[in-house]
Formats: structure tokens, C-alpha cells, sequence
């Protein structure tokens, strides 16, 4: 399994939270592109149910993560 922001962003306006049937449902609904579909597909859970990308993606980066901080440098 490997996600890109470009595949992870496929799923921003998923109906949150969701179950992993849920998510794979909305993904072929919507024509997200087939690794989306495979990368959920490969998750290995006991029916949980994910509240946001970052549950599924851990390292998902933010907002935050594309600013810059004048205060740090």
C-alpha cells in the first residue's frame, strides 16, 4: 500500500467518518483512480470506522505543513 497527496486528496470529500466498505463504495462511486481503490482494499481492519484521512494515511500532511513560519527562521 502507498499513498501520494494526489491519491489521498481523492478521498477529502469522502463522507467522513466511514468504514472501510464505506470509503471503497465512495471511491468507485466518485472514479477515483483504481490505487485508491486498491490501497483501501489493503487495509487490514476489525471493522473500524475512520474518522478522517489521517486515520488511513497517518503521515497526511497538513495545512500547516505547507506554510512557512517567519517566526522559526
Amino acid at each position: 500500500m502507498y499513498w501520494t497527496l494526489e491519491l489521498a486528496t481523492k478521498l477529502e470529500d469522502a463522507p467522513w467518518p466511514a468504514t472501510k466498505e464505506e470509503l471503497i463504495d465512495y471511491a468507485k462511486r466518485s472514479g477515483t483512480p483504481l490505487e485508491v481503490i486498491e490501497n483501501l482494499q489493503e487495509i487490514e481492519d476489525e471493522g473500524e470506522i475512520y474518522e478522517s484521512i489521517e486515520d488511513i494515511w497517518p503521515d497526511y500532511p497538513s495545512k500547516d505543513d505547507f506554510f512557512f513560519d517567519e517566526e522559526e527562521y
